[in-house]
């Protein structure tokens, strides 16, 4: 009973953790203009993602717009959309595969070490996603802080860290926490004794005793 407890609670922060990843991933706050110099902007914030730019005016209109084209693209935004996108991906067939696996679905029940070997599978693949977003958003992180404390970045230009990557820390460490718990349910191997012999038992007394 512990362990099936334990193997929902390692489904339900991976599933969260993977919701977390594809809001990350629409979210257009990777990245914030920071205003650090006296500069005078027109526009109250400056915000890029990795599918479009958005500026929000003081007056609280946002206007967003898609980048033009892909192959104009640096490579490392690219690199990070597809870490991304395969991060998605490789969640969404860990969902289907844990669900199979779980103590608490009816599928599967005639072989209960298959079941378990699908819900340790479905972790895996969690982890994998996990560690596929945490890449992307530590490598984008990591992008953004050098462009930042570079001093040959204009003022004007600096960027600092926006919103979807501290929500993209944090769901791709549930991916990774929900499914090493799921890993968890792995079957162990039981020690199989000798079948203990039996001694026989004594003959009933007829009553009568011999000298």
């Amino acid at each position: 009973m512990a362990s099936g407890g334990l193997q929902l609670l390692g489904f339900v922060m991976a599933f969260l953790g993977w919701i977390g990843i594809i809001i990350s991933t629409a979210m257009p706050q990777w990245k914030m203009a920071s205003y650090a110099g006296d500069n005078i902007v027109t526009a109250q914030a400056l915000y890029e993602g990795l599918w479009m730019s958005c500026a929000m005016q003081s007056t609280g209109q946002i206007q967003c717009k898609g980048y033009d084209s892909l192959l104009k693209l640096e490579s490392s935004l690219q690199a990070t959309r597809a870490l991304m996108v395969a991060s998605i991906l490789l969640g969404l067939v860990g969902v289907f595969v844990s669900v199979t696996g779980m103590k608490c679905m009816k599928c599967m029940e005639d072989d209960q070490v298959k079941k378990m070997r699908m819900a340790v599978f479905g972790g895996v693949i969690f982890i994998i996603s996990g560690l596929a977003a945490l890449v992307a958003t530590s490598w984008y992180g990591n992008r953004v802080a050098r462009a930042f404390y570079d001093p040959f970045t204009p003022v004007n230009t600096r960027f600092e860290f926006g919103s979807a990557l501290f929500i993209g820390w944090a769901a791709s460490s549930l991916a990774i926490l929900g499914g090493s718990f799921l890993c968890c349910s792995c079957p162990r191997r039981e020690t199989s004794y000798p079948p203990t012999r039996g001694y026989p038992k004594n003959a009933s007394s007829t009553g009568k005793d011999y000298v």
